[in-house]
């Protein structure tokens, strides 16, 4: 098992030695933010990329994100998917 996963675990059982009480399974897993899949920062980037402008924002990146998982984007996902961009984006023609 992953060592992350084993800290979560290890972190429920502190926190619930009895076990987690069924109450307590929907704000547990609030908890546990969602992460984009890399097709899904790969297709957000192409959407982006796709749109011609090169030049693309935080607030664009974020928005972009909203409408594919139709969730809030962290800040992790918004820097993948820049970095996507930046690593996948052709040259700026503005620059020499």
């Amino acid at each position: 098992m992953p060592p992350f996963l084993n800290a979560i675990i290890e972190w429920l059982r502190a926190g619930y030695p009895d076990g987690v009480p069924e109450s307590d399974y929907i704000p547990l897993l609030a908890l546990l933010r969602r992460r984009l899949s890399d097709q899904e920062v790969a297709r957000i980037a192409t959407e982006l990329a796709g749109s011609g402008d090169l030049h693309t924002d935080k607030i664009d990146i974020q928005v972009m994100i909203t409408r594919i998982t139709n969730s809030m984007p962290s800040e992790a996902d918004v820097t993948r998917v820049r970095t996507r961009l930046e690593t996948h984006a052709w040259p700026d023609p503005t620059e020499d």
